[in-house]
């Protein structure tokens, strides 16, 4: 092994683990990683930003934009509606509501189908009474599948095609994913609809939906005690009959921005205390009411008194609140909208809510007027949890935006055009007809992806030209020595898998993606079966919350432990593996 390979595999191990520990960013481990890469020469300088202007990182780019703009038009919403009944038996709507997810996740970014479904489910849950558990990890896993089908379905397509464009010199088309993922996509939904739901753990299965949307503990809020309240006075303990007359516990007590030690039951209320509580939404009208209590921030003179509504939203990766407190963003200043509470998978905290780091995942109660809500949703990136039709504002607009998009693809997959020159042109007549407003193109962009995807594209080619896939190569190859081929492949499948539950999914494609060629190269065999082995196995990602950001993103709405997802994933993943490694030898031969 050469220096070089050394610094690099040292590298690839940094970024490995640091995704895995999760405290710092994807992105930001990523260009932290190029950063070193170019300080130690195994990037040249010349190759630095390179990822940024790579087809695959503005492929990922438009679609998003076009996604958007799609959900914008209302068309896909409107689908929606006509097909979920929440009187029909779960199974069945289970089934639907995954093709559906598929369906839509094969024509657009699956994150952005995820989305766009996933208030809609929850509210069908909701009028059923069952819980959203039950639905939403079937649902995430569908919209996963289904971005297997088609190039711009899911980023690890988009980048595995440019790269066998810059490798063998002509790039996959739009519908050559096709064979092998609708294969994988119609076995894994009906596993999903018919038997996954049903490995989930029990207590998932028990959740009265009826009762409170999600499958958690309640939110940890915080009420402030104003002049006058019936609270003043008392000791913590003493409120304790009158918070459990609402279903509310108090957990804690914050004065002057400090929170007080323990769950400071021997501390008596004095006006201006923030009370720390633990309740769902109804219930914490309640004892509001009861205690002559007040949200924080409206005795503050932030927000008026008419008009004022809760809303539930999920934080998303790529967020402007992710990794940073609502304190630092001053959202009550610059949005008049307050922070609530917090909920984190049921789990209680320490520190003050709006204090509180934020992460992906978290579910929040946030308070102020209806439009002040419905704009901050979008500017920071937020995911309402109810389907209050924000999204549906240009129906008129449906049909051209499906046009549009339609005319984009035909024109790309028949290759009359190349698909980022299609794309951007579709871009640009959704802003012409403003479909997406310009004001919104940039905030439609996941750049934290794009950010990723920059940085690690300079790394892979290092791993490249300094010999590290065919050391890795080779290793494989070893290991795998006399056996056919297929084996080989199978393990490479295994392999990447593997790493695709525990690192992002597109940093495992362009990771996987050049090995590939390599043991192509060195068992003098087509290259296409094990780039489609690569772009499989990187999209799926069933083990874990981290490996893709939709199980990220059903994790707080569903209620879901970090344990959930390998009952119903791992058969998933094994499926996979049964079901495409023959369809890929058999739609791409050795």
């Amino acid at each position: 092994m050469t220096a070089d390979q050394s610094v690099l595999f040292g590298l690839l191990l940094f970024v490995f683990v640091f995704l895995i520990w999760g405290r710092w960013r994807y992105d930001l481990v990523a260009f932290v990683a190029l950063l070193i890469a170019l300080l130690t020469g195994i990037v040249p300088k010349d190759q630095a930003f390179s990822g940024f202007g790579h087809p695959a990182t503005v492929i990922i780019a438009l679609v998003l934009i076009i996604s958007r703009g799609l959900s914008n038009s209302g068309a896909i919403e409107l689908v929606a509606r006509y097909l979920v009944d929440a009187s029909r038996k779960l199974a069945t709507h289970i089934t639907i509501m995954s093709g559906l997810a598929a369906a839509l996740s094969a024509l657009m970014n699956n994150v952005a189908a995820l989305a766009l479904l996933m208030p809609v489910d929850m509210q069908a849950a909701k009028k059923a009474g069952r819980s959203p558990s039950l639905s939403l990890m079937p649902l995430s896993f569908a919209s996963i599948l289904g971005g297997m089908i088609t190039l711009i379905g899911t980023p690890p397509n988009i980048v595995i095609a440019e790269f066998r464009g810059d490798a063998l010199g002509e790039s996959y088309r739009m519908f050559d994913f096709a064979p092998v993922g609708l294969a994988c996509a119609i076995v894994g939904v009906a596993y999903v609809a018919l038997i996954g739901w049903r490995l989930l753990p029990n207590e998932r299965k028990s959740a009265d939906a009826g009762k409170e949307l999600f499958d958690l503990a309640d939110y940890i809020a915080e009420v402030r005690v104003p002049e006058g309240s019936a609270a003043i006075g008392r000791k913590v303990r003493d409120l304790d009959h009158a918070a459990g007359r609402s279903d509310v516990d108090i957990v804690g007590l914050v004065r002057r921005g400090r929170r007080m030690p323990g769950l400071a039951r021997l501390v008596e209320v004095k006006e201006g205390d923030v009370l720390v509580i633990e309740a769902s939404p109804d219930s914490l009208e309640e004892v509001i009411g009861n205690l002559n209590l007040e949200y924080v921030g409206k005795g503050e003179g932030q927000l008026g008194d008419d008009g004022l509504i809760l809303n539930e939203v999920v934080v998303q990766e790529s967020s402007r609140l992710a990794g940073k407190s609502v304190m630092s963003l001053r959202l009550l200043y610059r949005y008049r909208v307050a922070l609530v509470g917090v909920s984190r998978r049921g789990t209680r905290f320490r520190e003050n809510v709006r204090k509180l780091i934020l992460q992906p995942g978290d579910v929040l109660l946030l308070l102020g007027a209806e439009e002040r809500l419905s704009d901050i949703t979008g500017r920071l990136a937020l995911l309402p949890l109810a389907d209050r039709g924000q999204r549906v504002i240009q129906r008129e607009k449906a049909w051209w935006a499906v046009g549009i998009f339609a005319a984009a693809i035909t024109v790309a997959s028949f290759g009359f055009v190349y698909l980022p020159i299609a794309l951007g042109c579709a871009t640009a007549l959704y802003v012409l007809f403003n479909i997406v407003p310009i004001r919104d193109v940039y905030t439609s962009i996941e750049w934290p992806v794009i950010v990723l995807l920059g940085s690690m594209i300079p790394i892979g080619g290092a791993l490249q030209s300094t010999g590290g896939t065919a050391l890795i190569a080779g290793g494989i190859v070893d290991l795998s020595a006399g056996y056919s081929p297929v084996v080989v492949l199978t393990l490479l499948v295994v392999v990447t898998m593997t790493l695709s539950d525990v690192m992002n999914n597109t940093a495992t494609a362009v990771i996987a993606a050049p090995i590939a060629i390599e043991i192509a190269s060195r068992l003098e065999v087509n290259p296409d079966p094990f780039l489609m082995g690569v772009a499989v196995a990187a999209s799926c990602a069933f083990l874990t919350p981290i490996g893709h950001k939709n199980n990220t993103l059903i994790m707080g709405p569903g209620g879901y432990r970090f344990g959930d997802y390998w009952r119903m994933g791992l058969p998933l993943e094994i499926l996979i593996i049964v079901v495409s490694v023959p369809a890929i030898t058999f739609f791409w031969p050795m």
